[in-house]
């Protein structure tokens, strides 16, 4: 099946109150989505979103007319255009999406895997005072969440200890605690300093006794020794990290020399789902699991939840969801239905063909950006 056109479209929603995430010293006012659109020479259409494909209309006459399941063809000139414009990883997204509509499959079974049904994380966004940290901690452990990821290094060392002891009392010891650092990368107005290893070797010395189980991204994605010498570290917590590291060989060498307990490189940022598939498959060897970051809209989430579910399945996938601030409703706002954990923190991507969404074309309408 060859494919015929290939369609960009931006939106943008605007955000009120903004959203004040910790990796961004600018409240969030405007949430922006790429839409991808595939067309097959059937008529059929495979759809994603992701990276802003700024660049892409320069190359996008090596993909006309070509077989729409060359997976490994397309995702060779998506590495190469990587080098000489943005991120094009959307593209490979769409074509499974496609390609799991031609078949009548959702992509994870096309992938090879069983159930659908994943474990999820709830993955918070904010920095918060201890007593309300804690408080919306209860209140997420009540949506029927097994795990929950909290957000420091806004603020002083102490404090954010003092926050995660505040959560821990509140949750008690049956709900896993993530942590995310956020210092493997910087908005591009960001300036403030990197920790070091000290720095992070003095936080999982602090929170030893609170059973952390994982700390993501403690130093820069490119510290593979100070990321070592900290997973050796006895009694530390997993290491997690890769989110933006953006080069084959350096998951691989992530992987393969001590590096991380943790690769969370996202499909939508990197690889698509044909490099990462591949990736996944080769963790288990390494004693790596593979949880992909996914704090996006609804379409990046279910890209990576299919390649999850396809690959091995982790223990637990991050599911984006800071109320009141973060809502499903803004994340998800290109879609004719949210998508919905289950309320017993998990979710359950059924039998719906490819990822398994439908896009509401009336917002899309309102929010292209012309």
């Amino acid at each position: 099946m060859l494919i015929k056109d290939i369609q960009i479209t931006r939106h943008k929603l605007e955000i009120n109150p903004p959203f004040p995430s910790s990796w961004d010293p600018r409240p969030l006012t405007k949430w922006e989505t790429t839409l991808v659109r595939v067309t097959a020479e059937n008529g059929m259409v495979g759809i994603s979103s992701g990276d802003a494909m700024i660049g892409f209309e320069r190359y996008k006459n090596l993909f006309i007319g070509e077989n729409a399941f060359d997976f490994d063809r397309h995702s060779r000139i998506l590495e190469s255009i990587s080098l000489f414009a943005a991120r094009c990883w959307p593209l490979d997204l769409a074509l499974w999406d496609l390609f799991g509509k031609v078949e009548n499959k959702p992509v994870y079974k096309l992938l090879g895997g069983g159930s659908g049904v994943l474990p999820l994380y709830a993955s918070t966004g904010t920095v918060r005072p201890p007593a309300e940290l804690a408080e919306q901690a209860c209140q997420i452990k009540d949506m029927g969440f097994k795990a929950i990821k909290f957000r420091i290094a806004r603020r002083e060392p102490d404090e954010d200890v003092e926050a995660l002891r505040a959560v821990r009392a509140a949750l008690g010891e049956e709900i896993e605690i993530m942590v995310d650092a956020n210092q493997a990368w910087r908005m591009p107005w960001d300036i403030s300093d990197w920790w070091t290893y000290e720095d992070a070797r003095s936080m999982i010395d602090k929170t030893r006794e609170l059973n952390l189980y994982w700390l993501e991204e403690p130093l820069h994605r490119g510290d593979f020794e100070g990321l070592r010498k900290l997973r050796a570290i006895p009694g530390a917590p997993r290491i997690a990290s890769g989110e933006m590291n953006t080069e084959y060989h350096e998951l691989r060498y992530l992987m393969s020399s001590g590096c991380l307990d943790v690769l969370q490189t996202d499909c939508v940022y990197y690889g698509g789902i044909t490099g990462l598939a591949t990736i996944a498959r080769e963790s288990e060897s390494h004693g790596v699991t593979f949880s992909p970051h996914t704090w996006g809209n609804g379409i990046g989430f279910l890209a990576n939840a299919h390649l999850a579910a396809g690959t091995g399945a982790p223990p637990y996938l991050e599911y984006a969801l800071d109320p009141p601030e973060w809502t499903l409703e803004e994340r998800d706002f290109m879609l004719t239905e949210l998508v919905m954990h289950d309320g017993n923190g998990c979710i359950d991507l059924g039998t719906k063909p490819g990822l398994g969404f439908e896009l509401d074309e009336d917002i899309l309408d309102r929010t292209r950006v012309r």
